[in-house]
């Protein structure tokens, strides 16, 4: 640590979390990019899609315990380090599938790895951010989910013309350890820091529980008596499983209902997926700016997610778009809705957990969200094989998209409920 000039060094972490988000949204995403040509030259049905889904859902979910307490247990160095190597590997040798049964396989390699992305950023953020700012952070981070996508739909067509889909997994999945060369270089905790100026690091610190290496055993199943605890388990396990569908299925019900040819760069899906990244930057942006005017900081929270969830309801107008272009701007005014969402719950986590729990805590409430995920791709699937097999496939994903509008405001009005005491676990609590 330095004595210099105050320094911004906290942003160039982010700049390394958001990075990781993206590689990890664009390792996710590929899958659903190719299911076009996956599900021809594999003879795919829907159901077997999902299936493929349900097993990266399964993984993730086991996944986010395991990383949680993993991450909590050694540090946010080496837990993100073993987290990227492990997904990043797992993104690899997809190219090796050639059944369902192995993509199946190669999926829960994946999903057990990248699982740990969001336990890791969240922490690190709680490690790196005064309260005021964590919002804007996480949302900042978050934007590497949107991103990560774009980045898929500029590069996979072009892989592809040039090489084949098993390419496109050796090379995307190489990504990752890019970006591992840099975090190894440039992150450690603020305490263990030289590059961080002493004013920073006051600026940092200020508000927060003292910083120390030393690791407090956290008593993890205490995690489970808390209604903290269920209000993250509430905002993630029913909303996750949305924003899975919006991104496994979306080019396919484009490329279904409105031709789209996903072989070439899609400008449409490219402005929905980049909409997200205005709903994850403005929504932490929103909350962190009624914190700085005064506003408690549960209370703020609480108002920016029923602003988004009401908003939410625009998808349910999708089903009588009959323009691509109006499709889009439905779709993206949800997506974007659901990033907003997505920030303040998991800024949340920081708000009511100690440092030393932020990962347990957000690796349960991201299972919560892989449970979801686990049964919710089961329905699409059989859903939309039942409506395709009757001649109207648009008809299921109409249902679905009714679905997924109404869940935010019951899932707000638990959480509400869950919290109206606004109290933060205190680290006694979990010992």
């Amino acid at each position: 640590m330095t004595n210099s000039q105050p320094t911004y060094y906290r942003w160039i972490i982010v700049i390394l979390l958001f990075s990781a988000t993206t590689i990890n949204y664009l390792d996710r995403q590929i899958i659903g990019l190719l299911k076009p040509i996956l599900e021809v030259e594999f003879s795919w049905t829907e159901t077997n899609f999902s299936r493929i889904v349900t097993a990266f859902s399964a993984a993730y979910a086991v996944g986010l315990l395991a990383f949680g307490w993993f991450i909590d247990k050694v540090g946010t160095r080496i837990g993100y380090a073993v987290t990227i190597v492990w997904w990043s590997v797992a993104g690899m040798l997809h190219a090796l599938a050639r059944s369902v049964f192995g993509f199946g396989l190669a999926r829960v390699g994946l999903g057990l790895g990248e699982a740990g992305n969001y336990p890791a950023a969240v922490k690190t953020v709680a490690e790196w951010f005064p309260t005021k700012e964590r919002a804007l952070a996480t949302g900042l981070f978050n934007a590497g989910t949107s991103v990560g996508v774009v980045v898929a739909l500029l590069i996979v067509p072009w892989i592809l013309t040039h090489y084949g889909w098993q390419e496109v997994f050796w090379i995307t999945g190489a990504l990752g350890f890019v970006w591992l060369i840099f975090w190894l270089v440039f992150y450690d905790i603020p305490a263990k820091q030289k590059r961080l100026s002493a004013t920073e690091y006051t600026y940092i610190t200020s508000g927060q529980e003292a910083e120390s290496g030393n690791k407090i055993a956290i008593n993890w199943v205490k995690l489970f008596t808390l209604p903290q605890t269920w209000a993250l388990i509430t905002g993630k396990g029913l909303i996750d499983p949305i924003y899975w569908f919006f991104l496994f299925w979306l080019p396919s019900y484009f490329s279904s209902t409105f031709k789209l040819d996903l072989k070439k760069p899609s400008l449409e899906l490219m402005l929905i997926y980049t909409a997200t990244t205005v709903g994850s930057v403005g929504g932490g942006y929103l909350s962190s700016w009624l914190i700085k005017h005064g506003w408690p900081t549960l209370k703020a929270r609480k108002t920016v997610l029923i602003v988004f969830a009401g908003l939410e309801l625009s998808i349910i107008l999708a089903q009588f778009a009959t323009d691509v272009w109006a499709a889009v701007g439905l779709i993206s005014l949800a997506v974007a809705a659901h990033q907003a969402w997505a920030t303040n719950v998991f800024t949340m986590a920081s708000d009511l957990f100690p440092k030393q729990a932020v990962s347990s805590a957000v690796g349960i409430a991201g299972m919560a969200g892989a449970v979801g995920g686990i049964f919710f791709p089961m329905l699409v699937g059989s859903l939309l094989d039942s409506y395709k097999a009757a001649g109207n496939l648009s008809g299921g994903y109409n249902l679905l998209f009714t679905i997924c509008g109404c869940t935010y405001l019951l899932a707000w009005t638990i959480i509400h409920l869950l919290t109206r005491k606004p109290k933060s676990v205190d680290i006694s609590q979990l010992m």
